[in-house]
């Protein structure tokens, strides 16, 4: 079992969130409905959790081929349903930016194993409903 604790910070809507190994995330809300924007907020901690999972499983796949990956970052767009309570995410869109020596075959296979084999964010949300569409940049 996996256990999180999770701390009311101020007297508003400002939490932190711990893991069993100490590590923290803060999370507000929205200065308009009256949080202090000191955090990252619930349903965009989901967007980061997606690409964090998405990114283990990506370099994992990679190191084991020997790609030469010398930089790596997820740019992730998401959109969610409109006049609903609650609001889940109905589209996603993410962006694997590669730099270095990259097969672009091997890439889009990583990223394809992942997004719909591996990644259990991916999992959960497309559960949920949610589409989640991807594409790939590789710069040398």
């Amino acid at each position: 079992m996996i256990s999180v604790e999770i701390k009311r910070k101020d007297d508003a809507f400002a939490f932190e969130g711990i893991d069993a190994n100490g590590h923290t995330l803060r999370m507000d809300a929205a200065a308009e409905i009256g949080g202090n924007n000191s955090g990252v907020r619930p349903m965009q901690v989901l967007l980061m959790s997606l690409g964090g999972c998405s990114g283990i499983d990506i370099v994992s796949i990679l190191k084991k081929q020997r790609q030469d990956v010398k930089d790596f970052s997820i740019s992730i767009h998401g959109e969610r349903e409109q006049g609903k309570e609650p609001s889940l995410w109905k589209k996603i869109d993410v962006l694997f930016k590669f730099k270095g020596t990259v097969d672009e075959d091997k890439a889009r296979k990583a990223c394809a194993l992942s997004i719909d084999k591996y990644c259990s964010v991916a999992a959960t949300l497309r559960a949920a409903g949610c589409e989640i569409s991807w594409d790939i940049l590789i710069e040398n």
